[in-house]
């Protein structure tokens, strides 16, 4: 047979399904984990203007949770940065002056929001989801007391930490 005409032969068997082919197959994992995730901002709390005998002032903040759907989490208050303030009393400052106040859990102000020492209070949550934010209400009080009676006139300040466990 010539050359030709075995090239022929091969080329005929080729058109006509003579060649075999073979496939193989397999499978992978695809996996993930979520990690469970936090984060939280908080309005400020701003009282106002409040005058000696002139009874308590109050107002409230927010603070704004997200986390992770279903995790578990809460919130804590410090005493503030005000030097001698505690979360049974905190204090705000101007200059060398203080302003006692103090945070609730609820509007009623009969329970302290705080870290949980002393009769303090955390409060607990449940994550929505990180797109949605779970709101929880701070209440503050300025109360008329004899302290703040004698207060000196100017602005007053503390900070809060407020801290998340999950």
């Amino acid at each position: 047979m010539r050359k030709n005409q075995a090239m022929m032969l091969i080329f005929g068997a080729v058109l006509a399904g003579g060649a075999n082919s073979a496939t193989t197959t397999t499978t992978f994992a695809v996996t993930a984990s979520v990690q469970a995730t936090c984060s939280v901002t908080a309005t400020t709390l701003a009282f106002g203007a409040y005058t000696p005998g002139a009874g308590a002032i109050t107002n409230n903040s927010t603070i704004s949770v997200k986390c992770t759907k279903n995790t578990p989490y809460t919130i804590a208050l410090n005493g503030g940065t005000t030097v001698g303030g505690t979360v049974a009393q905190r204090l705000m400052a101007s200059g060398a002056n203080t302003l006692q106040y103090n945070l609730f859990t609820t509007v009623a102000f009969t329970q302290i929001f705080g870290d949980g020492s002393g009769t303090s209070k955390t409060v607990a949550g449940t994550g929505a989801g990180v797109a949605a934010a779970n709101a929880v209400a701070v209440f503050g009080q300025v109360l008329d007391s004899a302290t703040n009676k004698a207060a000196v006139p100017g602005s007053y300040t503390d900070t809060i930490a407020v801290t998340v466990t999950y």
